[in-house]
């Protein structure tokens, strides 16, 4: 595992005030806090008006060493009005060292399959976040599979009862069809299940929690499903039951990646989504061989990063 490079206070402050002010440092002028390799697996461009460079500077100030860009489909933007395949392409080719790609397109589109395919060719790493209107195990779902499996890569769901890839409770179908493709599941729906009694329509649930729900039966129960802990969702399930989330993290080390998934311009503090959730992560997980596996190993393993 290479360690970021060291830099001093002075070259850091006058880096992101240079991209803050809309400046585009090359990827050899990348600000890199003194800190151990972390790899967030969800980021977008344009969030809710965020600039590449407030981004970039956002990424750097939590001391992350590689990003995940997840590009929204040519509709939509992911509720959020995120950037498309081409903004993520873009910004990952002008800090190669900082940032990675997935490719993405509304499920359900006849030419989803070919538009996903052009973008994995110029060097996605995998599709996402699939963020549409079809239900989890449907025949859009099963052609993305196959693609996935085609190109060896792995594919993120945000899942949302009523909303987005519903029918949660039929996903192990999929997983069963396709042993050899990697799901990354995010969002309420997802975390949620982490309680045996979660109430569906119940977005961000509180107490305590009933281990054994949907999600971690198929954490426990399927080699290819994997946990993304980003978003107020991933923050709330850390934060809802510190009890619990200790065991989780211990049960599911070898299955869940850290991920930000925050719109914010800052990047530390109690503002930033992000930080809280690398905080909870750093102060929950039983060891520190756990939080290395959540923060960097697991990501780096599955998505091929150095």
């Amino acid at each position: 595992m290479s360690q970021p490079h060291s830099i001093s206070r002075r070259d850091f402050l006058v880096a992101s005030a240079a991209l803050l002010a809309g400046g585009c440092a090359t990827p050899s002028d990348q600000a890199t806090p003194d800190t151990e390799a972390i790899i967030d697996i969800h980021q977008h461009t344009n969030y809710h008006g965020r600039t590449d460079a407030e981004l970039v500077a956002h990424q750097r100030k939590m001391g992350v060493s590689k990003t995940v860009l997840l590009p929204a489909g040519r509709f939509y933007g992911l509720d959020a009005n995120c950037g498309g395949n081409r903004t993520v392409v873009d910004l990952a080719r002008a800090y190669p060292r900082e940032f990675v790609f997935f490719a993405n397109e509304v499920a359900d589109l006849p030419e989803a399959r070919a538009e996903i395919e052009k973008y994995l060719k110029e060097g996605g790493i995998g599709i996402g976040e699939q963020k549409f209107k079809v239900e989890c195990d449907s025949t859009h779902l099963e052609a993305l599979a196959e693609l996935a499996q085609h190109h060896r890569v792995p594919v993120l769901l945000h899942f949302q009862h009523g909303a987005y890839n519903t029918s949660f409770a039929r996903f192990h179908r999929i997983l069963e069809r396709f042993p050899t493709v990697n799901f990354i599941g995010h969002a309420q729906t997802w975390w949620g299940n982490i309680d045996q009694h979660h109430d569906q329509p119940v977005m961000y649930p509180k107490g305590k929690v009933t281990p054994g729900g949907l999600t971690d039966r198929l954490l426990r129960d399927y080699p290819n499903m994997y946990g993304d802990l980003s978003a107020g969702s991933g923050l709330n399930a850390l934060l809802r039951d510190e009890d619990h989330t200790r065991a989780f993290l211990e049960r599911h080390q070898n299955k869940l990646l850290y991920g930000s998934d925050c719109a914010d311009r800052v990047g530390e503090g109690p503002q930033c989504q992000g930080a809280q959730t690398l905080a909870a992560i750093r102060r929950l997980a039983a060891s520190k061989a756990i939080e290395r596996k959540i923060l960097y190993g697991n990501a780096a393993r599955l998505l091929k990063l150095k």
